[in-house]
């Protein structure tokens, strides 16, 4: 069985071990290093060629973005993917990570098996015979729905808000679709705003409408257990790129 071979780059060390143990004990991967700088991330990359590096934002020395941007720099003969882990932050640096090649990210807190299970969709990516599949019956797509529309509603996204409906339909393609996380903004929205006659800039201001909403008059208990923030704080309010994965990633494991 061919391993997937990881490079964790995080200056928490206790979250870095939990990472590096739980990888191990799959059948399918090898931790090959782990970083807690920028510096010694890309000195590791060049030195071992991991297939995919788990990339912390915010590291000493040189930080994630820097580290992306030195990738850039660089003509690597096989460059890995990166997942980049953030807690909630903004658009436009979320843009630039993409912009400077980062493949997929995760909101911290996330599920570990999440994690997993995104390292070897990226994998397979490259590969179309390979590429993991999502069988969508008609009970599933039901129940997802439902149970977007749900927590939605709980949080304090009311079905009269524009940004409502488009949230919803995000959120179920990015729960199907995974790597849609990481094109919310040339492929997501636009597919979106086909959908409802309208267009891509209108779709995202919707959503961060939404949002906004919720972060200021929503359901603070609520919030706070979904998402370990507080309604009001605009420092801990997800971007929409965030919110959007965040809320796919707990459809599809049904939490």
């Amino acid at each position: 069985m061919r391993q997937l071979r990881v490079l964790i780059a995080d200056d928490n060390k206790e979250l870095a071990s939990i990472m590096k143990q739980y990888l191990e004990e799959q059948e399918d991967m090898k931790v090959i290093g782990v970083a807690y700088n920028g510096f010694e991330t890309l000195t590791l990359i060049q030195e071992f060629a991991p297939d995919v590096v788990i990339l912390d934002m915010v590291m000493p020395y040189l930080d994630g973005m820097g580290v992306l941007e030195k990738l850039a720099e660089k003509e690597l003969s096989a460059r890995p993917k990166i997942v980049i882990l953030s807690a909630f932050g903004q658009d436009s640096i979320t843009r630039r990570a993409v912009e400077l090649g980062a493949d997929y990210y995760l909101v911290k807190p996330f599920e570990l098996e999440t994690l997993a299970q995104r390292l070897r969709q990226m994998v397979n990516w490259d590969d179309p015979s390979e590429h993991v599949s999502f069988h969508v019956t008609q009970g599933d797509e039901m129940a997802r729905e439902a149970a977007v529309t749900s927590i939605l509603q709980k949080i304090g996204i009311s079905p009269n808000l524009k940004g409502y409906r488009y949230l919803t339909d995000a959120i179920l393609i990015v729960s199907y679709k995974p790597e849609y996380s990481s094109g919310v903004t040339k492929i997501l929205y636009p597919e979106i705003a086909k959908k409802h006659s309208t267009t891509p800039s209108r779709v995202e201001r919707a959503i961060r409408h939404a949002i906004q909403v919720a972060w200021t008059r929503g359901n603070a208990g609520y919030i706070k257990q979904r998402f370990g923030s507080t309604p009001g704080n605009d420092d801990r309010r997800p971007t929409n790129s965030e919110f959007i994965a965040f809320m796919a990633d707990r459809i599809r494991l049904g939490v």
